[in-house]
């Protein structure tokens, strides 16, 4: 048994905590999907980026963070493709129209509400469990998160151990709470804004808040 493992276990988890709880990408993108969608409706987006993370932070602590940092063409097709795709879902954020009004928007739990927005069809859609994880892949963030994550708590990619193994689990422990939580946060702003266009306004905070999101990888870092 690893007689430093108890406080690398603390300090891992601290970690986890504070990168997963802070803002970015998945954080905003969940709280707007929880206002404009309710829990329920948002929890495969949950889901999938808890498992997209998991899977990516294991891939990278096994070897793969050496590979990106080997060739950094391939960091800079990640930079551009992750940048457009964010750029994207901004836009999709920015210009969904509010699903519901107060007395109709849908519930916490993600039941609808009395009637749908227009049409008798809602207006727009959360992201799914596959677009989710898949969107780890390129999120700036993640991908900062990972990497120091790897190299501060496992001492090098490629090393399999305990630690190896417990790393991706600690984030995946960690990280569905706090998304929940960052959703929740978007479904009580929602009950606070009492119009259609309140609502928009709110989505077009969490669509700049995104944006806001690539100034540090185009600055550096």
């Amino acid at each position: 048994m690893d007689a430093d493992l108890l406080p690398w276990l603390i300090s891992a988890t601290g970690f986890a905590v504070a990168m997963s709880g802070s803002p970015g990408p998945n954080n905003t993108m969940v709280a707007a999907s929880g206002a404009n969608f309710g829990l329920r409706a948002t929890l495969p987006h949950v889901a999938g980026v808890a498992i997209g993370f998991f899977v990516m932070l294991g891939a990278i602590a096994l070897g793969m963070g050496d590979f990106v940092v080997r060739y950094p063409s391939v960091q800079e097709v990640l930079k551009w493709v992750g940048a457009a795709y964010l750029l994207w879902l901004a836009y999709r954020i920015g210009t969904a129209r509010p699903m519901a009004t107060p007395s109709n928007r849908p519930a916490a739990d993600g039941s609808p509400g009395a009637e749908p927005a227009e049409n008798g069809r809602r207006r727009g859609k959360p992201l799914t469990f596959l677009q989710a994880a898949l969107f780890q892949w390129v999120n700036p963030k993640a991908w900062i998160v990972s990497v120091s994550a790897v190299a501060t708590f496992t001492g090098s990619g490629g090393a399999f151990g305990m630690r190896t193994v417990l790393l991706p689990l600690i984030f995946l422990i960690v990280t569905v709470p706090l998304l929940i939580l960052w959703t929740l946060t978007g479904v009580g702003a929602a009950r606070l804004l009492r119009t259609p266009r309140q609502l928009q306004i709110f989505n077009y905070a969490m669509a700049l808040l995104l944006v806001l999101s690539l100034i540090p990888q185009f600055l550096g870092e």
